[in-house]
């Protein structure tokens, strides 16, 4: 059985998300105004990544989704979700999708960004899961704004995926379990070098953190299944 995970800003999008989903629902001045106080964090974790910006995000959220109600998310997240993907969906990537689609694959979104937005577009596109970053409910019913377990970013989203699979296991009579995985930014660095085939859809070329892998203008059309052959480049963790 072959699975298919996709990162979703940048990859199935043309753009990020989640600066526009917090504009949307709280408004841009709620959202400016949380901002001064976080630019040594945001700085740091433009610069250095890791850690640096799991906190800067979470920190974010705190000030700017902590106390709403999660009724309101609920409706805020679907409406943002559809209306996003349908603007800024990469077709190239979208007939990707469907390449696996059409030959019976399990098809994943994984993402940094939240599950909530996430899941209404995962239904649209008919994909098997989500795997993405959750917002904790306090015993109030309330968000408070931190993350329910970890950031989905670099290491998490490959660790979640396998998880997935593992919790999902194909039958006997589905074959071996392959992993494609479609990414096109260092976050994704990760998740393409622990699947069986990494694929960069990245705009820059030959360029940056997904460089040693290959290219989806590289990958042929007519290929008859998703297993890595010959041709392949399969890179696993060192």
């Amino acid at each position: 059985m072959t699975t298919a995970a996709f990162d979703y800003d940048g990859t199935l999008t043309d753009g990020g998300s989640v600066w526009p989903f917090l504009t949307a629902l709280r408004g841009r001045g709620p959202v400016v105004r949380a901002t001064p106080p976080l630019v040594g964090k945001l700085a740091l974790a433009a610069l250095l990544g890791g850690h640096h910006a799991d906190e800067a995000k979470e920190d974010l959220f705190r000030r700017t989704l902590g106390g709403l109600g999660t009724d309101e998310l609920a409706a805020a997240a679907t409406a943002f979700g559809l209306a996003h993907y349908r603007r800024h969906a990469r077709a190239d990537v979208r007939r990707r999708l469907e390449w696996h689609r059409d030959r019976g694959h399990r098809l994943l979104i994984v993402s940094a960004s939240l599950e909530c937005y996430l899941a209404p577009v995962a239904e649209e596109l008919g994909v098997d899961a989500v795997v993405a970053t959750r917002l904790a409910v306090g015993a109030d019913g309330r968000l408070t704004g931190g993350y329910d377990g970890a950031n989905c970013r670099g290491p998490e989203k490959i660790a979640r995926v396998r998880r997935w699979m593992e919790q999902n296991p194909p039958t006997a009579s589905d074959g071996p379990e392959v992993l494609w995985a479609y990414g096109n930014s260092a976050g994704d660095r990760h998740l393409l070098a622990g699947a069986d085939v990494g694929v960069d859809v990245g705009r820059l070329g030959r360029l940056g953190a997904l460089r040693r892998f290959r290219r989806l203008s590289e990958l042929p059309d007519d290929a008859d299944d998703g297993s890595p052959g010959p041709a392949e480049e399969v890179v696993r963790p060192r």
